[in-house]
């Protein structure tokens, strides 16, 4: 049986730089729970809706120099919780490694699609005005998305099907990344081993 599947599969990592100090613990086989203190509201409900729609408990301390602006808060909480994921995968022994959705929220549609292969990726095709949403510009979801791939060693499309309104938009490419998420964590019963036939998933 992978190891995968006989251990706890959460982690915590942390960060901390002149700029952001960041703690993140992940666990993968939750159901939804959340603690989230980030000095940026709307990001904070959207980490609720990743841990809620990805059915992983996630607790979130995180400060940072947002009266520069949210930027590198948004950017490290991004690596950060990519850093807690792959570190809680462990060897990625045993998971569907791919996962994917599609969610409408009203008018708006977002699609993502996500590969847990140790190579990060982002491509961001969900356009954005330059605008705010509560305290958040909206230019930060591509940074923190980024910021996870890297973290992660994910490659993580989203795109755009349908939709105007700014804070749908955002609000379901989180809800759909949090389903893409939770499809390509889970571990499969009928896998053996790393899903790769390299037999491995770094690089």
């Amino acid at each position: 049986m992978p190891r995968s599947q006989t251990s706890d599969r959460s982690a915590e990592i942390e960060r901390h730089t002149r700029e952001t100090s960041v703690r993140v613990r992940v666990h993968l086989d939750g159901s939804g729970q959340s603690e989230i203190d980030s000095p940026l509201p709307f990001l904070s409900h959207m980490l609720e809706q990743i841990a809620r729609h990805g059915a992983i408990d996630l607790s979130v301390k995180a400060s940072g120099d947002v009266e520069v602006c949210g930027h590198h808060t948004t950017e490290d909480l991004g690596f950060v919780l990519g850093q807690a994921v792959s570190k809680a995968l462990g060897e990625r022994e045993g998971i569907r490694r791919y996962g994917w959705a599609t969610l409408p929220m009203d008018e708006a549609c977002v699609s993502a699609a996500l590969d847990l292969s140790g190579r990060p990726m982002l491509i961001w095709g969900v356009p954005l005005p330059k605008a705010k949403i509560g305290d958040f510009d909206s230019e930060l979801a591509e940074v923190f998305f980024e910021g996870f791939a890297r973290g992660a060693g994910a490659n993580l499309h989203l795109h755009r099907v349908a939709g105007d309104n700014l804070h749908h938009l955002v609000e379901v490419s989180f809800k759909a990344f949090a389903r893409a998420l939770r499809q390509a964590v889970e571990l499969d019963p009928r896998a053996d081993g790393v899903p790769s036939t390299k037999g491995s998933l770094d690089t």
